[in-house]
């Protein structure tokens, strides 16, 4: 792939505090593409932007909470009006917690519904007349392998994932005819802090888990960086509505 094949774009990257999405915005900085990074956690961000801008590259840090339609339109206007237009939306940020589901909470079920997949459709759905004024576009949204099998003690986050596979396929064949190709990437387990920073419930029976763990390998978020801006990117044209494993293999199982 061309080393600058964003050159002259702009991306926005929710979740850029950290993980995936701080190598997805790191990454399409270094192909040539100004960066909004957009996350909650405005100190991440500021490091992420620092990063981007001490390679030489453009990027501006929004604080937003994605799960707030408000915030989440805003962050869109705020990455037009800086940087000019929007070509490329990244809908990385997410947020996971296992619980049994008999005993899941209103708010947690709320939390992880509206980040995860209300949050995606938010940035999405303010993203979208802007990413129609280009000739090609792209919205690359991360669901999770989590939202194509099931996992024991997830069912906010598969049914938050799965609804993200769903929407994807529907943006991306409701603007088919207008030039935005819509498609999401579903990564099994990845070396990030969202993995590092959660356990298993209490009681929770340990084989259920490890059914999903055919390999002992954590996916980098550098590999998923690079399936993400090879999605959005005009070598992947004819690729739209797809949701792409990231998992080795487990999905064959």
């Amino acid at each position: 792939m061309d080393d600058k094949i964003f050159e002259g774009q702009v991306a926005l990257v929710t979740g850029a505090g950290s993980g995936i999405g701080r190598a997805t915005a790191e990454l399409l900085s270094k192909q040539g593409a100004s960066v909004a990074c957009a996350d909650i956690n405005l100190e991440g961000t500021h490091e992420t932007v620092a990063q981007i801008q001490s390679a030489g590259g453009q990027a501006l840090a929004i604080e937003c909470n994605i799960s707030n339609s408000e915030e989440a339109s805003e962050s869109v206007e705020t990455c037009v009006r800086e940087l000019g237009q929007l070509n490329v939306l990244a809908n990385v940020a997410g947020v996971l917690a296992m619980e049994h589901a008999h005993l899941t909470q209103d708010e947690v079920w709320n939390r992880i519904l509206g980040v995860n997949l209300n949050g995606t459709f938010f940035t999405s759905r303010a993203a979208i007349p802007h990413l129609l004024k280009s000739k090609q576009s792209a919205i690359v949204n991360v669901a999770s392998l989590a939202g194509i099998i099931g996992q024991a003690y997830c069912a906010a986050y598969c049914a938050s994932k799965a609804g993200v596979v769903s929407l994807t396929r529907v943006m991306a064949l409701e603007y088919i005819k207008q030039g935005l190709r819509v498609n999401c990437v579903c990564p099994g387990a990845v070396s990030t802090p969202l993995i590092a920073n959660f356990s298993p419930p209490e009681n929770a029976d340990i084989d259920l888990i490890k059914r999903l763990s055919l390999v002992p390998k954590s996916t980098e978020p550098e590999e998923v960086a690079q399936t993400i801006s090879y999605l959005a990117s005009p070598t992947a044209k004819s690729i739209n509505g797809i949701a792409m494993p990231l998992d080795y293999g487990v999905h064959a199982g």
